[in-house]
Protein backbone atom coordinates (compact mmCIF):
# COMPACT_ATOMS: atom_id res chain seq x y z
CA UNK A 1 0.00 0.00 0.00
CA UNK A 2 1.80 3.02 -1.10
CA UNK A 3 0.55 5.40 1.76
CA UNK A 4 1.31 3.24 4.34
CA UNK A 5 4.78 2.61 5.70
CA UNK A 6 6.24 0.55 8.26
CA UNK A 7 8.39 2.53 10.60
CA UNK A 8 9.30 0.44 13.12
CA UNK A 9 8.69 -2.72 15.10
CA UNK A 10 8.96 -3.44 19.25
CA UNK A 11 8.41 -6.60 21.31
CA UNK A 12 6.90 -4.98 24.25
CA UNK A 13 5.13 -2.02 25.33
CA UNK A 14 8.49 -0.06 26.44
CA UNK A 15 9.58 -0.82 23.37
CA UNK A 16 6.79 0.47 21.62
CA UNK A 17 7.11 3.64 24.09
CA UNK A 18 10.73 4.22 22.77
CA UNK A 19 9.88 3.35 19.24
CA UNK A 20 7.39 6.58 19.22
CA UNK A 21 10.18 8.66 20.47
CA UNK A 22 12.27 7.80 17.61
CA UNK A 23 9.75 8.05 14.65
CA UNK A 24 6.46 10.28 16.02
CA UNK A 25 4.32 7.23 13.79
CA UNK A 26 0.80 8.14 12.88
CA UNK A 27 -0.74 5.37 14.29
CA UNK A 28 0.23 2.69 15.82
CA UNK A 29 -0.67 -1.43 16.28
CA UNK A 30 -0.38 -2.35 19.80
CA UNK A 31 -0.63 -5.56 21.01
CA UNK A 32 -2.88 -5.74 24.30
CA UNK A 33 -0.75 -8.75 25.56
CA UNK A 34 2.90 -8.18 25.82
CA UNK A 35 6.02 -8.58 28.30
CA UNK A 36 7.83 -5.73 30.13
CA UNK A 37 4.91 -3.21 30.03
CA UNK A 38 1.27 -3.95 28.41
CA UNK A 39 -0.97 -2.46 25.69
CA UNK A 40 -2.86 -0.75 27.50
CA UNK A 41 -0.06 0.85 30.13
CA UNK A 42 2.22 1.48 26.45
CA UNK A 43 -1.06 3.15 24.79
CA UNK A 44 -1.87 5.85 27.85
CA UNK A 45 1.38 6.78 27.69
CA UNK A 46 2.32 7.04 24.07
CA UNK A 47 -1.50 9.08 24.07
CA UNK A 48 -0.06 11.23 27.00
CA UNK A 49 3.56 11.94 25.69
CA UNK A 50 2.55 11.94 21.65
CA UNK A 51 -1.09 13.22 21.71
CA UNK A 52 -1.26 12.98 17.64
CA UNK A 53 -0.09 9.45 17.42
CA UNK A 54 -3.25 6.98 17.34
CA UNK A 55 -3.27 3.91 18.53
CA UNK A 56 -5.17 0.73 17.35
CA UNK A 57 -5.68 -1.78 19.83
CA UNK A 58 -4.99 -5.36 18.86
CA UNK A 59 -5.40 -8.42 20.60
CA UNK A 60 -6.52 -12.58 20.20
CA UNK A 61 -8.56 -12.45 23.53
CA UNK A 62 -12.37 -11.69 23.21
CA UNK A 63 -12.62 -10.35 26.74
CA UNK A 64 -14.90 -7.59 28.26
CA UNK A 65 -12.19 -5.94 30.29
CA UNK A 66 -9.31 -6.07 27.61
CA UNK A 67 -11.57 -4.03 25.26
CA UNK A 68 -12.42 -1.72 28.19
CA UNK A 69 -9.15 -1.05 28.94
CA UNK A 70 -7.97 0.07 25.50
CA UNK A 71 -10.00 2.40 24.83
CA UNK A 72 -9.72 3.91 28.51
CA UNK A 73 -6.21 4.36 27.69
CA UNK A 74 -7.09 6.30 24.90
CA UNK A 75 -7.19 3.82 21.93
CA UNK A 76 -8.94 5.23 18.99
CA UNK A 77 -9.76 1.23 18.17
CA UNK A 78 -9.60 -2.02 18.69
CA UNK A 79 -9.86 -5.05 16.30
CA UNK A 80 -9.15 -8.58 16.65
CA UNK A 81 -6.06 -10.35 15.27
CA UNK A 82 -7.70 -12.45 12.52
CA UNK A 83 -9.21 -9.07 11.12
CA UNK A 84 -9.03 -9.45 7.16
CA UNK A 85 -6.17 -7.25 5.73
CA UNK A 86 -8.43 -5.17 3.95
CA UNK A 87 -10.36 -3.96 7.14
CA UNK A 88 -6.87 -3.78 8.57
CA UNK A 89 -5.42 -1.43 5.76
CA UNK A 90 -9.03 0.38 6.55
CA UNK A 91 -8.43 0.71 9.78
CA UNK A 92 -5.09 2.19 9.71
CA UNK A 93 -6.27 5.10 7.46
CA UNK A 94 -9.06 5.68 9.86
CA UNK A 95 -7.39 5.60 12.94
CA UNK A 96 -4.89 7.98 11.28
CA UNK A 97 -7.80 10.35 10.79
CA UNK A 98 -8.82 10.06 14.36
CA UNK A 99 -11.98 8.31 13.76
CA UNK A 100 -12.90 4.85 16.15
CA UNK A 101 -12.66 2.42 14.63
CA UNK A 102 -13.87 -1.04 16.71
CA UNK A 103 -14.28 -4.43 15.84
CA UNK A 104 -18.72 -5.47 15.90
CA UNK A 105 -17.18 -7.66 19.20
CA UNK A 106 -15.35 -5.21 20.98
CA UNK A 107 -18.82 -2.91 20.39
CA UNK A 108 -20.44 -5.74 22.43
CA UNK A 109 -18.20 -6.09 24.78
CA UNK A 110 -17.91 -1.86 25.00
CA UNK A 111 -21.69 -2.55 24.93
CA UNK A 112 -22.31 -4.87 27.93
CA UNK A 113 -19.93 -2.95 29.76
CA UNK A 114 -21.07 0.53 29.09
CA UNK A 115 -24.92 -0.53 29.82
CA UNK A 116 -23.52 -1.93 33.64
CA UNK A 117 -22.43 1.42 34.12
CA UNK A 118 -24.28 3.85 32.32
CA UNK A 119 -27.80 2.87 33.16
CA UNK A 120 -28.10 5.64 35.74
CA UNK A 121 -27.23 8.37 33.75
CA UNK A 122 -30.84 9.38 32.55
CA UNK A 123 -30.04 13.51 31.55
CA UNK A 124 -30.79 13.82 27.96
CA UNK A 125 -28.45 15.35 25.66
CA UNK A 126 -29.34 18.81 24.15
CA UNK A 127 -29.87 19.86 20.94
CA UNK A 128 -25.99 20.99 20.31
CA UNK A 129 -24.76 18.10 22.77
CA UNK A 130 -26.54 15.38 19.55
CA UNK A 131 -25.46 17.55 17.36
CA UNK A 132 -22.02 17.57 18.17
CA UNK A 133 -21.59 13.65 19.11
CA UNK A 134 -22.93 12.83 15.68
CA UNK A 135 -19.61 14.69 14.69
CA UNK A 136 -17.84 12.75 17.21
CA UNK A 137 -19.19 9.82 16.34
CA UNK A 138 -17.54 10.49 12.60
CA UNK A 139 -14.61 10.86 14.07
CA UNK A 140 -14.26 14.64 13.46
CA UNK A 141 -11.73 16.62 16.01
CA UNK A 142 -13.22 19.89 18.12
CA UNK A 143 -11.44 21.89 15.70
CA UNK A 144 -13.25 19.98 12.88
CA UNK A 145 -16.55 20.31 14.98
CA UNK A 146 -15.88 23.77 15.36
CA UNK A 147 -15.54 24.98 12.29
CA UNK A 148 -18.49 22.63 11.50
CA UNK A 149 -20.87 23.75 13.91
CA UNK A 150 -19.18 27.68 13.89
CA UNK A 151 -18.58 27.86 17.15
CA UNK A 152 -15.14 27.77 19.66
CA UNK A 153 -13.17 24.53 20.17
CA UNK A 154 -13.16 25.40 24.17
CA UNK A 155 -17.64 25.26 23.37
CA UNK A 156 -16.99 22.23 20.83
CA UNK A 157 -15.03 20.81 24.14
CA UNK A 158 -16.97 21.70 26.94
CA UNK A 159 -20.29 19.72 25.17
CA UNK A 160 -17.79 16.92 24.45
CA UNK A 161 -17.52 16.91 28.00
CA UNK A 162 -21.21 16.91 29.14
CA UNK A 163 -22.01 13.84 26.53
CA UNK A 164 -19.22 11.93 28.17
CA UNK A 165 -20.45 12.76 31.57
CA UNK A 166 -24.40 12.42 30.33
CA UNK A 167 -22.99 9.01 28.78
CA UNK A 168 -21.24 7.55 32.08
CA UNK A 169 -18.40 7.18 29.56
CA UNK A 170 -14.90 7.99 29.78
CA UNK A 171 -13.91 8.17 26.33
CA UNK A 172 -15.18 9.39 22.61
CA UNK A 173 -14.83 6.25 21.28
CA UNK A 174 -17.06 4.65 24.57
CA UNK A 175 -19.31 7.51 23.83
CA UNK A 176 -19.88 6.49 20.30
CA UNK A 177 -20.51 3.00 21.43
CA UNK A 178 -22.97 3.96 24.26
CA UNK A 179 -25.12 7.01 21.64
CA UNK A 180 -25.67 3.49 19.13
CA UNK A 181 -27.01 1.29 21.78
CA UNK A 182 -29.45 3.87 23.03
CA UNK A 183 -29.88 4.40 19.78
CA UNK A 184 -29.17 8.52 19.85
CA UNK A 185 -27.07 7.35 16.07
CA UNK A 186 -27.46 5.46 13.78
CA UNK A 187 -23.97 2.88 13.46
Amino acid sequence: YDDIEIVGEAKNGQQALDQCAIHQPHVVLMDMMMPVMDGPTATRLIREQYPEVQVLALTSFDEERIVRRAIEAGAVGFLYKDVEEEELIGAIRSAREGRPVLAPEATQALMRYSSKTAESATEPLTDREQEVLNLVARGMTNPQIAEQLVISTSTVQFHVHNILGKLGVRTRTEATAVAIQRGLISA
